[in-house]
């Protein structure tokens, strides 16, 4: 089979089973499997693959037809210009995620020596990005799970960024008596629990509890606005991640708290609501 075959037919099965984007999943696939560039399957692509890449090609193609997300074959996503190792036991970052970041850096460069919190790191995308591209900060990264804790110091080590960056195992504010922080960022679960089986099938191969948000989605939201005000300095800043269509909600949430003072919203790159942030004086 040479490699043009390869990817006609790995289009072909993935575009039946009504995978997204067929073409380039099977492309993403045969570079991670051959090794190559996507120059070089252009190239080359009458150059014949070995049959033990043959099998393996076709074997992560079946996952991917079974909602397998490519991520979790690869172990890899790109953020913010850097790698990340995912696995099935953190959410993969997404674009959308790179507005809130952008967001807290620019925040975080009106202070000097900032703390930031990144509440629910899961992958540590949030937290490792900050380290990495806001200058004279400390950084705590904070997950109820074991697991993405450890995903996200393998990130943190990878991207160079260990020594800037404080994990705890806290089930959100539960470990942090007497702290406090410039910024609390938070990307939590928002999608509402009788939603995530309507989920495409690769969003559902996800961990749930990076997704569950409760009956309304809002649960977390809820409990972040009540806990975070005596962990939040004079003049510092909340930052959340949302739904595309939470944004009332979430503004109502912090009005209700009655500790906090302006609050705005930024949209993504489609245009849809994605980030809240509020500010403590």
């Amino acid at each position: 089979m040479t490699i043009k075959q390869a990817l006609n037919k790995g289009m072909i099965i993935l575009k039946s089973n009504k995978i997204d984007s067929p073409k380039l999943k099977a492309r993403l696939l045969l570079q991670y499997v051959l090794n190559k560039k996507r120059e070089q399957l252009i190239i080359y692509d009458n150059e014949q693959i070995t049959p033990q890449q043959e099998r393996t090609y076709m074997q992560n193609l079946e996952k991917l037809a079974n909602g397998t997300p490519l991520q979790h074959i690869t172990n890899s996503q790109e953020f913010m210009k850097m790698n990340f190792f995912v696995n099935s036991d953190v959410l993969i970052p997404r674009p959308d995620t790179e507005v809130l970041v952008e967001e807290v850096i620019k925040l975080g460069k009106t202070k000097r020596n900032p703390t930031i919190l990144d509440l629910c790191t899961g992958s540590g995308a949030i937290a490792v990005s900050i380290a990495r591209y806001l200058p004279n900060c400390k950084v705590y990264a904070s997950d109820v799970s074991k697991e993405a804790l450890e995903i996200a110091k393998i990130n943190a080590i990878n991207n160079d960024v260990a020594d800037k960056i404080e994990f705890i195992k806290s089930d959100l504010f539960e470990k942090m008596k007497g702290m406090k922080f410039d910024i609390v960022v938070s990307n939590p679960p928002y999608i509402k629990t009788g939603v995530i089986k309507t989920l495409e099938k690769e969003v559902q191969k996800e961990p749930v509890i990076a997704l569950d948000g409760g009956r309304d989605g809002l649960k977390f939201y809820k409990q972040i606005v009540e806990e975070a005000y005596p962990h939040l300095k004079f003049d510092s800043y909340l930052c959340f991640e949302i739904g595309y269509d939470q944004k009332e909600e979430v503004i109502e949430i912090i009005k209700n708290a009655k500790t906090y003072a302006k609050t705005y919203c930024k949209k993504d790159l489609y245009g849809n609501d994605r980030v809240i942030v509020t500010t403590v004086k």
